[in-house]
């Protein structure tokens, strides 16, 4: 048994109560934490961490992420999602398992490094030669130290059918449902402690066929596993739909069963205002994105709305090929600078960003009694912020300086007890090997498509 406590600490705790203390402790004993409260912690420990100047939150929770992008930075730089999708398809057709573990590894250690303990990862390409895509990721998750949930994508709809990926991408229906299911079987751990589970993630109704999302949905709900995909993301897409199937997207996927408490959706962005009710009524959750819907230009998601109807709101950083800082921290204050964009000033607090990637992401994934607050009995996943600094000093409010300020550097990040950042570092892996290695794998990656 080890005991570590953090003392000294502003503490947010994110509880149902907001309970915060200016100046407390959190206590951890081996994986759990026993004790949250002010001033020094009760009893012995094995180490005392002297958190002076700093807040600790709950680790932060990403709720929408393509780790394999990581090898495709910087291209489709002005181009509009669907585009930009048309302009990554075939470079994507180039992935393999050590190019795919190589750009996870360089995205889950820059999520660590900016307070992420837990990560979504949506996974739909899957080449006829790329190896075994899963186990890369999942090898890649236990090298950098952090929870995954990683959600086993499909496409079967591709450009002869009226999709956007090319034909050479996309699974025929039965194999993307039989690869989903071993998926399960081989990684979905549904302990309260566990480092990886497994979601159902046909990638969106624009590149799979209906079958493939009902099926999928009977799938998941026969496993006891959890639902995800992209959903009214653009005008675009909007349009499409209507089109196809004489209703928006939020209507299609209620036709397909795809609403309910086990179901969580990327960007939301657009929704009429009887969609925000449904998502609320039936408890549908939504990965918000704000920087990628920034940088494609898609729109603003309508937070506030979601939040008052009673849906779960998590936040996402989405695919680094869309999100090149590929950081959770930051989305914090991107959220609440497009709430407000969008609502005025009243439209998001900063408590309330700091809750959307702590307890909103842990609703969105099913783990609300295990992550997302300070609150003895939980997971030993937490984020210590250092304030202290230039960038934060002399603001009184510490919740105030992290959502509204630069992304202040980690004291400390534990993860089940475990650290992996430490004093703004990486401390499971040297982050400059990691770094040599995605230079390497994203020369292949642009190698190999410049000579098809």
């Amino acid at each position: 048994m080890t005991r570590v406590a953090i003392e000294n600490a502003a503490v947010c705790t994110v509880d149902d109560q907001d309970t915060e203390y200016p100046s407390g402790h959190v206590l951890v004993e081996d994986d759990r934490i026993v004790s949250v409260g002010p001033g020094p912690a009760p009893g012995a420990a094995d180490r005392r961490v002297d958190a002076g100047g700093c807040l600790v939150t709950p680790g932060l929770v990403n709720t929408h992420h393509h780790l394999y992008q990581w090898a495709t930075r910087g291209l489709a730089a002005d181009s509009t999602l669907f585009e930009w999708l048309v302009e990554l398809y075939p470079v994507w057709g180039g992935l393999d398992a050590e190019i795919t573990h190589t750009a996870a590894s360089a995205g889950l250690a820059r999520l660590a490094t900016t307070g992420c303990t837990t990560v979504a990862d949506h996974h739909y390409v899957f080449p006829s030669d790329g190896g075994d895509q899963l186990d890369a990721l999942v090898s890649a998750t236990h090298r950098i130290g952090v929870r995954a949930h990683l959600v086993r994508g499909s496409m079967d709809r591709g450009e002869s059918d009226g999709g956007l990926p090319p034909d050479n991408l996309v699974e025929d229906t039965e194999s993307a449902l039989l690869g989903t299911e071993r998926a399960i079987s081989t990684w979905h751990d549904p302990e309260p402690t566990a480092r990886v589970r497994i979601a159902v993630g046909p990638c969106s109704p624009f590149s799979v066929t209906e079958r493939l999302m009902t099926g999928a949905a009977e799938l998941a709900r026969a496993h006891g596993v959890r639902l995800h995909t992209h959903l009214a993301e653009t005008l675009d897409e909007e349009r499409q739909c209507r089109a196809e199937n004489g209703c928006s997207p939020a209507e299609y996927a209620e036709k397909l069963g795809w609403l309910g408490p086990d179901v969580w959706l990327a960007h939301t962005v657009h929704l009429a205002p009887d969609a925000i009710l449904r998502l609320g009524a039936t408890g549908t959750g939504s990965a918000h994105c704000p920087t990628s819907n920034g940088r494609l230009g898609t729109g603003i998601a309508p937070v506030r709305d979601l939040l008052d109807a009673g849906a779960p709101v998590g936040l996402g950083v989405d695919g680094a090929a869309s999100n090149e800082s590929g950081g959770l921290g930051e989305e914090l204050h991107q959220a609440l600078l497009q709430a407000r964009q969008r609502g005025g000033p009243s439209a998001l607090t900063v408590r309330e960003a700091l809750r959307l990637g702590t307890m909103g992401g842990a609703r969105c994934l099913g783990r609300e009694r295990e992550l997302g607050s300070l609150e003895p009995g939980k997971l030993a996943d937490l984020a210590v912020w250092r304030l202290d600094g230039l960038a934060h000093s002399g603001i009184a409010d510490p919740v105030a300086a992290l959502v509204l300020g630069t992304l202040p550097p980690l004291a400390l990040l534990l993860v089940g007890g475990e650290t992996v950042v430490a004093e703004g570092e990486l401390r499971t892996v040297d982050e400059s090997v990691i770094s040599n290695e995605l230079r390497a794998a994203s020369a292949r990656l642009a190698t190999s498509r410049e000579s098809e």
